[in-house]
């Protein structure tokens, strides 16, 4: 039985949805593919677990939610961390899940790359070493002969990047425009659906746990940003970064902008943009009862092509399972062609 010794680096929400997918599935993707995923360390900011025999991903999380570190896993907690932790254990992929960063990029940068350098595949829900360095980490992949799947960086379990390149294959991509944040979108549709004013509807979001603490990247904009960087450089092959997006975000909106915009049969939606003639995320009025006339968390993106018109993909943009969801089957796509 072949196996695959994966390192999970951030054992935040999504780190912990990646072990919990891992928990869920191996025994099926054993069956269909015959690989044996076996998680060989986890890592959160400060410590880990490591073990080459295997860790178990359910006692990861308990020991991460009781304890509030790794270190607490039994026998093989640790306080590595970091880029020793990848020289820690022997491993074949890594699934790196790590907070976003637009600034420097770190840490997902310096484990990327060291993971490249080491001949080993890595998927990222990352967004920050992709908005800001997308030409140079997909070099470094491709100059060490290793995998590199970032299908959840956009979209949570929205599938759009992996679909463009496959299911799309024969056409030629003019454009994506659509709703690539999920925090922006439930605000807007409580705030249309409530009448209530956006200060208090963030604060209910922040209660609910939607919105972040600092709800800024959300909110101003910058997470949609990202994201438009990366379908512009995966999808458009348009060599961007995020300084080239023109990025407005939602806290202006009062509910009387909404209100009138319902009068008048639209809706005011947060709207990313990516196309050769424009990067741009800002609020935009779109037609009720239209593809863009969704709620919640959920996310959706209209993709134009050449030969098959326009067709609008949808699906939860955020949630800790969803996200590990998409970071899995890149998994499995590894496996499918290397194992």
């Amino acid at each position: 039985m072949k196996e695959c010794k994966i390192i999970i680096m951030g054992f935040g929400s999504v780190g912990q949805g990646i072990a919990q997918a891992i928990s869920l599935k191996k025994a099926m993707i054993k069956e269909e593919y015959g690989v044996e995923l076996k998680v060989v360390a986890a890592a959160d900011s400060s410590t880990s677990a490591i073990n080459q025999d295997g860790l178990e991903e359910m006692l990861l999380i308990h020991s991460k939610n009781s304890e509030g570190n790794l270190s607490a896993y039994p026998e093989y907690g640790s306080n590595i961390s970091g880029l020793d932790v990848l020289d820690a254990v022997e491993y074949d992929l890594l699934m790196e899940a790590t907070p976003t960063n637009i600034e420097t990029a770190e840490p997902a940068l310096g484990l990327t790359l060291k993971a490249f350098g080491q001949g080993k595949d890595v998927v990222t829900s990352n967004k920050g070493h992709l908005a800001i360095k997308f030409s140079e980490v997909t070099k470094a992949a491709e100059e060490n002969g290793v995998e590199f799947k970032y299908e959840a960086s956009v979209g949570g379990a929205m599938p759009i990047i992996n679909f463009a390149h496959e299911t799309l294959s024969s056409c030629g991509i003019k454009s994506i425009v659509g709703i690539l944040n999920g925090t922006t979108n439930y605000i807007l549709s409580r705030m249309t659906s409530e009448g209530s004013p956006y200060d208090i509807t963030l604060k209910e979001s922040q209660e609910l746990g939607i919105a972040e603490t600092d709800p800024t990247a959300d909110v101003e904009g910058i997470d949609a940003a990202c994201k438009t960087v990366i379908l512009a450089n995966s999808v458009l092959g348009i060599d961007a970064t995020y300084d080239d997006v023109t990025v407005e975000g939602i806290s202006s909106i009062t509910s009387q902008a909404i209100e009138l915009a319902g009068k008048d049969g639209y809706l005011i939606k947060l709207i990313a943009e990516v196309s050769e003639d424009a990067l741009k995320v800002s609020p935009r009025l779109v037609k009720k009862g239209s593809a863009y006339d969704i709620g919640g968390t959920l996310n959706m993106a209209t993709i134009k092509t050449d030969l098959a018109g326009d067709v609008t993909v949808m699906g939860l943009g955020a949630g800790s399972l969803e996200t590990a969801s998409a970071m899995l089957t890149d998994v499995i796509s590894i496996l499918k062609s290397k194992y």
